[in-house]
């Protein structure tokens, strides 16, 4: 039997290693692969960016040597001057030795000059020949000529005798007198074998191929091609599909980059870099394949698993002997982190308990025997839910309590990525003293059935609730009366009327008449005991769900429901009379009486801040009109 529970141990972990192994082995590959193609783009692009300017350097100085050449002074009035001095001897000589002198300074293969009135081509020997129209080695002359273009370059064979015919890369500039007319074409040749080298220099340090393309997207210059020989750098590589996006590419300050399909039955593909050549018009390609990556990883991907059949054959030899040891370690240091966890989550929390929502029903034995011990054996969750609102909780938070952990609630939060709910609420378990007590909701998906499953953990939260009312009442009420202060006042009676109205209400200011007198005349305590008999009357004479709100230094308001418009005015007289009062301590003697003014909600407003502005217009009436009395705002037409 034990022998049967080891190797039935030891297939699994075998099966267990061979998996492991695979997946490692398979991300590895994977990472590496991954890896592998970030590097090709690097040194794909940083091949591109040492190309670009390795050519920006070799190029556009013959560029710039041309047009310095086209501007030159002396040559146009050579040119200018081939008319009449033709046959001189002296005037071919002056000219090649011009051409001879840009030649041997800069170490150009070739420097040319071609007269526009005589067609006569000179170079550094003298005169080579005439330039005949319909001649295919005359055609870019004239072409150029049509162009428009003051420069451009063209490959060709160097025709000059002595050239051996090489490939070579010509600058055409155009050379015009001073009223702009085109008198001639100069330019300088670079043999092209300088840019191959160049590119083939980068290809065999990164192991990338390159091209230089024209806007038609013929080949220019690549190891195995030149611009003499036509070839379409897309049609070679298959890639008609990215022509229109290549060419249309005209930032010559950033690369642009694609990766390409290359040999489907090998899964391999190319990354592919251009970069656009302003001063040239061509187009700088690199193109990395990922053949070579893809056989290197192979290779190292048959060396991995052989190394893995090695280390698992020695792990299954060593096995038998710790798998049974590790096993009793594990199981007991899981128990351990599992006991330590539940003692201090139960530290925390009252009680904690599982519950099934797409099920509706409790999903754990303890939650199974609370539903019981509430008398509620195999209820469903929702009623369960509902049951224990309407015998434990404070009405108040009854609804509240349902809505917050029914199912539609749960699954909508759920649905919408939230995880977790909370309620506060007022429990009692004897029916008669209400503690407070706050639910922490889990909701999460379990696997192991395909339900939504929520944990409610329940916390015993009365002393710091009271804590925070306490300290939410003390915040709010005025310390020297105990009525409202004025932001709490204006806070509780913008909360009444943004509600549902139950008929009218009357917003009365208060302001006692000449209370500076008092503070003068006999002190600031006087004073204040003033206030405080004022609010002791105040309180008295208003009902128990009046506002009352201390809202300056003597100005008070009260808030409250009213009949209509005369029961207002008859609450404000008997109020006035009430405060019409002599106010005596210790001594001291001050006759006390109030200036009201009446704002009416809904007629006058709702909000507090509109309500407050027509009240206080009318105690100004009340002012004016002798004080000790009351007004009620009246529209103005």
């Amino acid at each position: 039997m034990k022998n049967n529970i080891l190797l039935k141990t030891n297939l699994l972990v075998s099966v267990i290693l061979l998996v492991g192994f695979a997946l490692i082995a398979t991300l590895s590959y994977r990472a590496n692969y991954n890896a592998s193609l970030v590097k090709i783009k690097q040194v794909s692009s940083l091949a591109s960016e040492g190309i670009y300017y390795r050519l920006s350097t070799m190029l556009t100085k013959p560029v710039n040597i041309s047009q310095t050449m086209a501007h030159d002074s002396l040559l146009i009035k050579l040119l200018e001057e081939e008319g009449s001095r033709y046959q001189e001897a002296g005037y071919q000589e002056t000219i090649r030795k011009y051409l001879d002198t840009y030649k041997n300074k800069y170490a150009y293969d070739s420097v040319f000059l071609v007269s526009a009135s005589t067609n006569n081509y000179y170079n550094f020997n003298g005169l080579d020949r005439n330039l005949v129209r319909g001649e295919d080695e005359n055609v870019w002359y004239y072409n150029f000529l049509q162009s428009g273009e003051e420069y451009s370059l063209n490959i060709d064979n160097d025709e000059v005798a002595g050239a051996a015919n090489k490939i070579t890369l010509f600058v055409n500039c155009r050379i015009r007198d001073a009223s702009g007319r085109v008198i001639g074409v100069v330019g300088v040749g670079v043999n092209v074998d300088y840019i191959k080298g160049l590119l083939q220099e980068y290809e065999k340090e990164y192991d990338v191929a390159t091209y230089l393309i024209n806007e038609k997207g013929e080949i220019e210059v690549s190891s195995l091609y030149n611009g003499h020989q036509t070839a379409d750098w897309f049609k070679v590589n298959d890639s008609e599909d990215i022509r229109s996006e290549i060419l249309e590419w005209k930032n010559g300050r950033t690369n642009w980059d694609i990766w390409m399909p290359g040999d489907v039955q090998n899964n391999e593909k190319s990354y592919l870099v251009v970069r656009y050549i302003p001063d040239l018009s061509w187009y700088l390609l690199v193109k990395q394949d990922t053949g070579a990556l893809l056989a290197e990883l192979n290779e190292k991907m048959l060396e991995t698993v052989v190394l893995i059949s090695v280390v698992i054959l020695l792990i299954i030899l060593t096995i038998t002997s710790v798998i049974r040891k590790f096993n009793v370690r594990m199981t007991k240091l899981l128990e351990e982190r599992q006991e330590l966890f539940k003692e201090a989550t139960e530290q925390i929390y009252d009680n904690i308990y599982e519950l099934n929502i797409t099920k509706n029903r409790a999903a754990s034995k303890k939650t199974e025997l609370y539903f019981e011990a509430m008398g509620a054996k195999d209820l469903p969750y929702e009623e369960f839910l509902q049951a224990v609102a309407d015998r434990q909780l404070l009405e108040e938070y009854r609804a509240g309590y349902v809505a917050t952990f029914s199912i539609e609630n749960v699954m909508r939060h759920f649905k919408a990525g939230n995880n977790y709910l909370q309620y506060e609420f007022m429990i009692t378990e004897n029916g008669s003293d209400y503690f407070w007590m706050r639910i922490d909701a889990y909701i999460f998906y379990s696997e192991a059935d395909k339900s939504v499953h929520m944990f409610t953990y329940r916390k015993n939260i009365d002393e710091e609730k009271r804590k925070e009312l306490e300290t939410q009442r003390k915040a709010s009420t005025d310390e020297m009366t105990g009525v409202y202060t004025k932001k709490a006042t204006e806070r509780i009676i913008d909360g009444v009327l943004c509600g549902k109205l139950q008929g009218s209400y009357s917003f009365f200011i208060i302001d006692i008449d000449n209370f500076k007198q008092a503070n003068d005349l006999h002190g600031h305590i006087f004073g204040d005991y003033c206030i405080r008999e004022f609010v002791e009357r105040l309180k008295k004479f208003c009902r128990e769900d009046d506002i009352i709100g201390r809202i300056g230094g003597d100005e008070f308001v009260v808030f409250g429901t009213i009949s209509d418009e005369e029961g207002a005015r008859r609450k404000a007289a008997r109020l006035c009379q009430k405060l019409d009062t002599i106010c005596e301590d210790s001594g001291s003697c001050w006759k006390m009486s109030v200036s009201v003014g009446i704002a009416l909600a809904p007629q006058h407003g709702r909000s507090f801040a509109k309500l407050y502005e027509k009240a206080d217009k009318a105690l100004y009436q009340t002012k004016d009109k002798g004080k000790n009395g009351y007004t009620i705002y009246e529209e103005k037409e």
